[in-house]
């Protein structure tokens, strides 16, 4: 016998029997079936609007619900569209998961019988069998949290059978979708009534996948995205019962490019990990509609040591489809393999272009210095610090911009690294005007600094931490002198280069712009 099932028997008394769930006082077993896929849920709360209720019963086991981090207790519930008999409940936990939860049923949504009480749990999967339990709401309740975060799921199953009558007959699936209108921060849609033998009550509108609205009529307006970017669009119909439509078939549509047209690039760091496949698959839907002429990578692409198979079976699969137009840094979860991954990933001429893992590149009137901080954060500096000395002395570019892993100035939980300063050093003297680094998992956006770390705005750096490209995030942020703006959600930067300004904006990974920064003029 499993651990796993060792643990139910101790804690629920009971051995769970997937085969054949129990039912009541000797009846016998009514055909068991999986009540809750596409239904209505409801929740204490969400992380944001990319993490909602509604993914955590989609069937899909790379999305997910979060509630709010760092607070107890939080829930979801789920309508399953009318009376029945619920005999199993499956959980797959993501990495919050919850030590201590009830599993709850109700009539009316309203109030609710305890039907299971779990203390000890240890995560991952956990199959509840055994229920002969009547209700048409159920509830995951969690009460203590095992980490620091909040609670997550991968999926919500609820098992049984539909008793007594009720609406079972989901809609028809919309038709017609198409693209009415566009500007550069908003899509409309328009499309055809779905049909259904009770009456639909409304739609969901799903961008590139997920749920962001759901809408009364057959019609709807996609606001705050961000410029010059491509997202899929699909429609589903949902009737009073909460049966859900079939999607219907997929449109693309393009905001308008914005006003400072020119290069675009996308920075970030901290992707990919096998605990959090979701968010890096979604933040490379991003980079994919941003059809950038670069990616810059400040660190720790893969997790947890950057060996050629994690490369290969996690990043690869997502971000490696830009892998051509990459300009990487190396992190220090890819030294933990001494680089070896990193190096036979990208190959030389990406990862190592002048036989070193730090290099410099330039396009229009920019030149990128791309460099590798983990031998800084040893206390060693050796020949990087001479090249990067002379590589800008030589540059003839008019702006100067700069990328690696560790940030020098930093709110989060590992603060400003004074082991960093060479670099910045050497940048402040070459007036350089821009650094992006990764590791905390959060962004921030600082005002020009010295080599002090006070606010210049005439001879300082301006800097952005952006490490958040898919690992689990750090909300440890307390603003130092110079922060402008700073969160812990996932995403990427679409940074536009227009000649000698700059500017970029930072993409949720619901498509939504988070955070606008300049024009910026280079120095």
């Amino acid at each position: 016998m499993s651990r796993r099932f060792i643990r139910w028997a101790v804690v629920l008394g009971a051995v769970p029997v997937l085969a054949t769930p129990l039912v009541a006082s000797g009846t016998a077993a009514a055909a068991e079936s999986l009540l809750s896929q596409n239904k209505p849920t409801t929740t204490s709360s969400t992380e944001d609007a990319t993490l909602s209720g509604a993914l955590a019963v989609d069937g899909s086991a790379t999305t997910r619900w979060a509630s709010a981090e760092g607070a107890d207790p939080q829930w979801i519930a789920v309508d399953l569209g009318g009376p029945a008999t619920v005999t199993r409940v499956k959980l797959s936990w993501e990495a919050a998961y919850a030590e201590d939860y009830r599993v709850e049923t109700s009539n009316d949504g309203t109030t609710w019988t305890t039907r299971k009480t779990v203390t000890g749990g240890d995560g991952g999967t956990d199959e509840i069998a055994g229920l002969s339990a009547s209700g048409r709401y159920v509830r995951v309740h969690g009460t203590k949290r095992a980490t620091a975060y909040g609670y997550s799921l991968w999926e919500l199953e609820v098992y049984g059978s539909r008793t007594g009558g009720g609406d079972v007959t989901p809609p028809t699936a919309p038709t017609g979708l198409a693209v009415t209108a566009s500007t550069t921060d908003s899509v409309t849609l328009a499309w055809q009534a779905a049909q259904d033998d009770v009456g639909v009550t409304g739609y969901e509108v799903l961008r590139n996948g997920n749920v962001v609205a759901t809408s009364a009529t057959t019609g709807y307006a996609d606001t705050g995205l961000a410029s010059g970017t491509t997202f899929t669009y699909t429609v589903r119909a949902r009737d009073a019962a909460g049966n859900l439509s079939s999607a219907s078939a997929p449109v693309q549509a393009s905001t308008q490019p914005g006003s400072g047209n020119g290069i675009v690039l996308v920075v970030a760091g901290d992707i990919a990990k096998r605990e959090v496949p979701s968010e890096h698959t979604q933040t490379a839907k991003l980079v994919e509609g941003i059809k950038p002429q670069h990616v810059l990578t400040v660190g720790d692409n893969q997790y947890d040591n950057g060996t050629l198979e994690e490369y290969l079976t996690y990043y690869d699969k997502t971000w490696g489809k830009f892998k051509a137009i990459t300009r990487p840094t190396p992190g220090n979860h890819e030294w933990y393999d001494k680089l070896n991954g990193y190096k036979s990933y990208f190959g030389n001429a990406i990862a190592t272009p002048q036989g070193k893992p730090y290099y410099s590149w330039e396009i229009g009137d920019w030149h990128f210095v791309a460099l590798d901080s983990d031998p800084l954060t040893d206390g060693v500096t050796g020949d990087q610090i001479t090249w990067l000395r002379q590589d800008l002395a030589s540059n003839t570019k008019a702006c100067v911009a700069g990328y690696w892993h560790h940030p020098r100035f930093n709110s989060g939980q590992y603060g400003d690294l004074k082991p960093i300063a060479p670099f910045w050093d050497e940048l402040l003297k070459a007036k350089a005007d821009v650094v992006f680094s990764g590791h905390d998992h959060h962004y921030e956006r600082i005002k020009p600094l010295n080599a002090s770390g006070k606010v210049d705005e005439a001879n300082g750096i301006r800097s952005a931490i952006v490490g958040i490209g898919g690992d689990n995030l750090y909300t440890q942020i307390k603003p130092r002198v110079g922060v402008e703006k700073s969160f812990a959600k996932h995403g990427v930067m679409k940074l536009t280069l227009s000649g000698r300004s700059y500017s970029w904006e930072i993409i949720g990974i619901d498509g939504k712009v988070l955070d606008k920064a300049g024009p910026y003029t280079c120095r």
